[in-house]
């Protein structure tokens, strides 16, 4: 219920998002007319269009997204008739012959009709066409429902959570609506101007047809920093409670972490003996169906892991999170294994290169994972556990039961207690008795999250923030951009032709860069060669100099590095005292692809 309030409210809250005003002359085109026959179809059919759109593009993969792009331009055609028919309601007859009929019905509809009564057809048509039209701003609210149900698939609570947000939407606009027709009736009875107002309706429609033509809604708008609602929704998250018992790396393990809020790592556990506090039963565990394939072992039943302590790990190779828990389950699964403990991973990729076998597979062997792994490409696993974390912990008792979860990073020895005393449970002979002591080393080492002030940062268009380049970003289409003299903290930009792409931004040029300005003792990117594999040479730096003993385990001290394969590279290590700093990394061969930042 929570997020449905949280939902209604963001929605709400975009009537001051500079991505909406290209709409706005849409819905003041309704402004005089009834609002129960004209003004609520429009918003009725526009919240409508924008939730199932939404829905099906957070479901149904890109072909959705191209169709909705032929969608958007139908769209515009129909608004554009629209705005001339208010302009010259003459222009209807002078239409083709098969486009006379409808014409002449939309500019009456447009004009409240020659009986004076609003047509409700004409205005929910009207609505559908501005939902496709409709793009408002991903702050945190949309970003954390799209995910969702990106990740989850096709469920009452995405559809709802959606339907909420439209609606608040909506509301704020019906609000808009009602003060312009209270506004419209005025200026007409004052200036007897009811003819240049109606024409002047028209004209700001056919304006804001051309600024979505042009991509102005998106680029320009987008860019106004003085209507930005991003902060306004992060601060109602914040205070509505959605990131209450959040992991301290919820800012770094991928769109599911964004979803932290709600995790709850179960009860605190007792020291582990005869005195530990009984764990509770949350129901069976589900079997570890649907996964593509699996690496080290045969697929495992239910069956086969039965009277066996089971621990399932949620993970992927490129989440900096997943890997610095990976020391510690690598540990309990070599520790535990002749008590009968069983660690199953189940790799759940984020990125589309995470789903080729052969990348994840080289990725095992070189973390040293000895343990059975399911590739979950389909998220069949992750979907049949109702998980939405990177990494999860769901431990499972002897009987296939769950009896403790835990998710993100941390307290690595309540989980360890867990594992002695469901192994108790199980009438393990000779238990391993103490708490295993790992000392991490490069990537994987502990994140200092008392010194992390910046988020993780998509690069890809579909969760992008804090880009600051000029233009601003080009959806699918090479661009040259150049990056400001100063960025502001957590703030970056391209320099150089790039190609934004859903996930990630590919250089098109010779060499480009990437700069961003951070606060975290470590910063790491998620870079890949071009398609032909070819290696990519790069170089760092820090406030403009070599990072020295600021380097990362991916870069020399001179800050030379070079591009090999798709995985997360550790580019910075700052020593002592952490402070602001300005990171730019050049690449001097084309074709690299870079997904997405973390820090620790």
């Amino acid at each position: 219920m929570l997020l449905i309030v949280l939902a209604y409210l963001g929605g709400v809250l975009t009537i001051v998002s500079p991505c909406i005003l290209p709409v706005l002359p849409f819905v003041f085109s309704r402004a005089g007319e009834s609002f129960t026959k004209s003004g609520l179809p429009l918003l009725a059919g526009m919240a409508l269009t924008f939730a199932l759109v939404a829905a099906l593009a957070a479901v149904g993969g890109g072909w959705v997204v191209a169709a909705n792009e032929y969608g958007r331009w139908l769209a515009l055609a129909l608004v554009a008739l629209f705005a001339l028919t208010l302009l010259w309601p003459g222009l209807a007859e002078r239409l083709a012959r098969p486009l006379v009929a409808a014409g002449s019905r939309l500019s009456a509809s447009a004009q409240g009709g020659d009986t004076g009564g609003a047509r409700p057809g004409a205005s929910l048509l009207l609505g559908v066409a501005t939902g496709l039209l409709w793009a408002p701003c991903a702050g945190p609210i949309l970003g954390l429902i799209l995910t969702g149900a990106a990740l989850q698939g096709a469920n009452t609570t995405s559809s709802l959570l959606l339907l909420a947000y439209a609606a608040g939407a909506a509301t704020s606009m019906a609000a808009a609506l009602l003060l312009g027709g209270k506004v419209f009736a005025a200026l007409k009875r004052a200036l007897g101007a009811g003819e240049w107002l109606r024409r002047g309706l028209g004209a700001a429609m056919l304006a804001g047809v051309a600024a979505i033509a042009l991509g102005l809604d998106t680029g320009v708008l987008a860019r106004l920093s003085t209507a930005s609602t991003g902060g306004l929704e992060q601060a109602l998250v914040d205070r509505l409670g959605a990131r209450r018992g959040a992991d301290a790396a919820a800012m770094q393990g991928g769109p599911a972490m964004m979803l932290q809020a709600s995790a709850s790592a179960g009860p605190a556990m007792m020291a582990a003996g005869a005195g530990a506090a009984p764990l509770p039963d949350e129901g069976p565990a589900p079997a570890l169906d649907g996964a593509t394939q699996w690496l080290i072992s045969a697929p495992l039943t239910a069956q086969q892991l039965r009277g066996k302590v089971v621990l399932v790990d949620f993970w992927t190779y490129s989440c900096i999170n997943c890997l610095r828990t990976l020391p510690y389950v690598k540990a309990w699964a070599e520790k535990y294994r002749d008590q009968g403990l069983v660690v199953v991973g189940v790799h759940a990729p984020e990125f589309a290169f995470e789903r080729k076998p052969s990348n994840v597979e080289k990725a095992v062997k070189d973390l040293g994972i000895t343990y059975p792994v399911a590739l979950d490409n389909q998220y069949a696993i992750w979907r049949a556990f109702g998980n939405q974390y990177w990494p999860a912990h769901y431990f499972i008792d002897a009987k296939g039961h769950i009896r403790h979860h835990h998710f993100g990073e941390g307290d690595y020895a309540e989980s360890e207690r867990v594992i002695q005393q469901l192994l108790r449970e199980a009438g393990a002979p000779q238990m391993a008795q103490g708490l295993i002591d790992v000392q991490a080393r490069g990537v994987q080492q502990a994140a200092d999250m008392a010194d992390v002030r910046s988020p993780e940062t998509y690069l890809g268009y579909e969760r992008a923030e804090h880009f600051a380049s000029t233009p601003a970003a080009v959806h699918d289409r090479a661009t040259a951009y150049a990056t400001p003299a100063r960025l502001g903290l957590n703030a970056w930009g391209l320099t150089g032709r790039w190609t934004v792409g859903p996930e990630s931004a590919t250089l098109d040029g010779a060499s480009g860069r990437i700069a961003y300005r951070f606060h975290a003792r470590d910063l790491h990117l998620v870079l890949g060669p071009g398609p032909d594999g070819k290696p990519v040479r790069f170089k760092v730096l820090i406030d403009g100099q070599a990072p020295g003993d600021a380097h990362g385990t991916d870069v020399a001290a001179d800050g030379s590095g070079t591009v090999t394969e798709q995985r997360l590279y550790q580019l910075v290590r700052q020593p002592g005292d952490i402070a602001e700093r300005s990171f730019s990394i050049e690449f001097l061969d084309s074709g690299v692809s870079a997904y997405a930042f973390t820090f620790g």
